[in-house]
């Protein structure tokens, strides 16, 4: 019984360090740039898309280990039991795993570059690479500046969404830039609800956090205002006539905000409690940005 209970708790520990709903972070931008693409072109290459949604997933497990490395090396993640590094006690096989899964997305990509024969959405990615390496990588470690928020809204907002349009349509367009605002925003409100729980941990570690020179309070009224952001930008880019009336549908996800503002506003100062409020986020983060993509899908038919 022992035995059993120690294995439960190992594969527990594992799911939460490989961090599998964390991939949708992934899976969005490339999903909505291909989808404006759609409603502006009519153009859809399967090929290109499965290719870089399996190369984007990889590069966010590089991001996703090498952050354990960096995070290992400052001492930051002392007490984080689901850190890889903690796991496998191994930090060079880890921060080689990483570099590989990098290579093989950086490869992926190339293959689209190469049967195009445009290198346009891999000057991109190497860019959006490079920023998210600031964020934990040294000498920079700018997460520790509380600049993580800034740079997750261009990798994975301009960065990713104009990149899987470009791929798509060879071009890009002002609708493309606007809508990547939203998928940027929603990416961070991830990143900032992981650090409501952590307080004590970064101060500890020297990492100035937006929650660290905030505080709890005014953070989770920041998170309020980020959230509500995402359906007031969308409702004014309808009304602007950016958007077709079908990307209304975004406010489906209505439920997911409610929710991770309601909790965050509620135990925003008690880590046991608000420590899973960065998983309702990719929640919000998810059906948000497939609600949108589904409309603007919808609108190329209507």
């Amino acid at each position: 019984m022992i035995t059993k209970q120690i294995t439960e708790d190992n594969r527990k520990l594992w799911l939460a360090a490989i961090k599998p709903p964390m991939y949708s972070v992934a899976v969005i931008p490339i999903t909505v740039g291909t989808a404006v693409a759609f409603a502006q072109t009519h153009i859809f290459n399967p090929s290109i898309f499965f290719t870089f949604l399996g190369a984007a997933i990889l590069i966010i497990a590089w991001l996703n280990l090498s952050n354990d490395v960096f995070d290992a090396d400052t001492g930051i993640d002392i007490n984080k039991a689901h850190s890889v590094v903690n796991l496998t006690g191994n930090r060079t096989l880890v921060f080689w795993v990483s570099n590989l899964c990098l290579a093989l997305g950086i490869l992926g990509i190339i293959a689209i570059c190469w049967w195009q024969q445009d290198w346009t959405v891999l000057g991109i990615v190497s860019l959006c690479c490079a920023l998210g390496y600031t964020y934990q990588g040294p000498p920079f470690r700018l997460g520790y500046l509380g600049l993580g928020e800034i740079i997750c809204f261009f990798t994975f907002g301009p960065g990713a969404v104009a990149a899987a349009y470009y791929s798509q349509a060879r071009s890009f367009s002002l609708l493309v830039w606007i809508v990547s605002s939203i998928i940027g925003i929603s990416t961070s409100i991830i990143l900032f609800c992981s650090h409501f729980h952590q307080v004590e941990d970064d101060i500890a570690a020297g990492k100035y956090s937006p929650i660290v020179r905030l505080g709890t309070a005014s953070g989770a009224r920041v998170l309020a205002w980020l959230t509500s952001s995402l359906f007031v930008i969308t409702l004014v880019l309808v009304v602007l006539g950016y958007l077709s009336w079908l990307t209304l549908l975004i406010f489906a996800s209505l439920p997911f905000a409610y929710q991770l503002v309601n909790h965050v506003q509620q135990y925003h100062d008690r880590p046991n409690k608000v420590k899973n409020c960065k998983f309702i986020a990719v929640n919000l983060h998810f059906f948000s940005g497939l609600l949108l993509a589904t409309g603007l899908v919808l609108s190329a038919f209507i």
